[in-house]
């Protein structure tokens, strides 16, 4: 889960930048490069990373090997490619917010819940996919590693700032309670939408339940009040 504080520039990207090419100068280029790029996501969730092949990605882009090596020197950087361009939304950093709006701190975590189950819901075959890919890329898994903790370290900013304010239990560790209760709606959106597990019920009852955790493990009164 993430909450509103912070902003997409602050995390750190899932994609080793190395691995990426500059992008094509022109039109045809860029349209070419962007239909190997839709083509390599629609084979490794089919097939998964380690069975998909060079000529799957061809095939599905109906262009030859020759071309796929105009733009990328192997699969691994195709890969790093369908990250770069999926990665935002995959690891969505928070609802957007203008300065007239005003929310509860119930509220804002029912809002940041939601659009990142939304997120999380149209990539999960993409989540699935992380999960192999970090198991046996040790670089990736570091990668992978750094954009948790910074997306720890920003819900802990927020939980310090509420306690500060009053609303959160002053005696909880900040960093500890964010990491775990972020860990924990990550675990229940894959459950539910990577691996698809049975019973979890609807998206909404997935929201309300990981909100009523985050409020009930934080002390946060129910009404969204400061705590007396």
């Amino acid at each position: 889960m993430s909450t509103t504080e912070g902003s997409a520039e602050d995390l750190p990207t899932l994609v080793d930048t190395a691995l990426l090419r500059d992008l094509p100068t022109t039109t045809r280029g860029t349209r070419t490069r962007a239909a190997l790029v839709a083509a390599a996501r629609v084979v490794f969730e089919r097939d998964g990373f380690i069975d998909s092949r060079l000529t799957d990605i061809t095939k599905e882009a109906k262009c030859s090997t020759g071309t796929f090596y105009t733009y990328f020197d192997s699969k691994e950087q195709a890969f790093a490619a369908v990250l770069s361009e999926a990665q935002e939304d995959m690891l969505h950093p928070g609802p957007p917010h203008s300065g007239d709006e005003v929310r509860t701190v119930i509220e804002q975590l029912r809002a940041g819940h939601r659009a990142y189950i939304e997120s999380y819901k149209r990539n999960a075959k993409l989540m699935l996919l992380l999960e192999q890919v970090a198991a046996i890329d040790a670089n990736f898994r570091r990668l992978r590693l750094d954009r948790a903790r910074a997306f720890s370290r920003r819900n802990c900013r927020w939980i310090r700032k509420l306690q500060d304010e009053e609303y959160v239990d002053p005696s909880l560790d900040p960093l500890m309670s964010a990491r775990a209760l972020s860990a924990m709606v990550g675990r229940m959106a894959y459950f539910k939408y990577a691996v698809e597990e049975p019973d979890w019920g609807s998206d909404e009852l997935l929201v309300e339940t990981a909100t009523k955790l985050w409020v009930n493990a934080l002390g946060i009164p129910t009404d969204g009040s400061r705590r007396k």
